[in-house]
């Protein structure tokens, strides 16, 4: 029988190519990512470049929330950021909050180097979306929202799976 939900073999269609999708968005997304790393810094990692930015986006972070953010070894974090530090990216200052930790901060040159790696696709979606409704935009923002948050798309209840 079908109804809104759709049979089990056209949910079970619909769901494969949606993960197709996701996959060519996740390669489109390595891509760019080492693009950036290396006109931040050639041979940089990509992973480096994510450590990095994830830094320059919260402004300060301790090691310890960044490693538990990220789902990183804290010694592979470390090692990354003393590359970040000596390329000088990212700079610590003590933590007021805990003397035994530190706080970590993208430089003004980090963010400088960061703004001019990203420069190149600085409207990349914008342009991909040109064609788009401000409507459509809009509802597949929401349905990517209910997708990484378990939700049900327009209750904010979890999601029954």
């Amino acid at each position: 029988m079908t109804d809104t939900l759709g049979t089990s073999d056209e949910r079970a269609d619909a769901v494969h190519l949606l993960e197709a999708e996701f996959g060519e968005l996740g390669n489109r997304f390595r891509r760019l990512m080492h693009e950036n790393a290396q006109r931040v810094s050639p041979g940089m990692l990509p992973a480096a470049y994510k450590v990095f930015t994830t830094i320059a986006r919260r402004d300060q972070v301790t090691p310890s929330a960044l490693a538990d953010h990220m789902l990183m070894d804290r010694g592979q974090l470390s090692r990354t950021l003393r590359e970040l530090e000596e390329l000088g990216l990212i700079t610590r200052s003590p933590d007021p909050a805990d003397g035994r930790s530190s706080l970590l901060s993208a430089t003004p040159e980090g963010h400088a180097r960061l703004a001019a790696a990203r420069a190149p696709q600085e409207g990349l979606l914008t342009d991909k979306l040109a064609e788009w409704s401000v409507e459509d935009i809009r509802s597949l923002t929401r349905l990517l929202h209910a997708l990484t948050a378990g939700i049900q798309p327009g209750s904010g209840e979890p999601s029954s799976q």
